[in-house]
């Protein structure tokens, strides 16, 4: 894998992160139960720490990084807004869109280590995936916890 390609693949996470850590912005703003709003806001969090992480490895291989998120992310934030609206901060709707949100960063970042990735860039995308499965795992939890309440 040459240089640009990894720094390509770093800056597609880096728009996952953002994507991540907007959409759990959205996600806390729709919704009503206030741990919920406070879950969230901390996995946005945790989302902005990656994508510093990230940037940092593609300056620190040449590259320049990217600072927003993509269009697909900007949509889905959107449609957890309307669905907020119309669903009446329904904590459920705002927890089963979160998941597809994370289901869409896990396969991000299975994509990333599917790639010959340089020692230093493998190591910090396998620590994040694991934080993203963890993000998804925990959202799926809850999302089943507020289903059956």
């Amino acid at each position: 894998m040459d240089n640009d390609d990894v720094i390509s693949t770093l800056n597609k996470l880096i728009e996952t992160s953002k994507d991540g850590e907007e959409g759990f912005k959205t996600c806390a703003e729709n919704a009503s139960d206030p741990q919920l709003q406070a879950f969230f806001f901390n996995r946005a969090q945790t989302c902005t720490t990656a994508v510093i992480e990230l940037q940092r490895l593609v300056r620190a291989h040449g590259g320049d990084p990217e600072n927003r998120g993509d269009f697909g992310g900007a949509l889905h934030r959107r449609w957890v807004d309307i669905k907020g609206l119309v669903t009446g901060k329904d904590d459920k709707a705002v927890l089963k869109e979160c998941e597809r949100g994370e289901d869409v960063a896990v396969t991000s970042y299975r994509n990333a280590l599917e790639k010959d990735l340089p020692p230093d860039v493998r190591s910090v995308v396998e620590k994040q995936y694991r934080g993203v499965q963890k993000n998804h795992d925990e959202v799926k939890n809850l999302r089943d916890r507020y289903r059956s309440a």
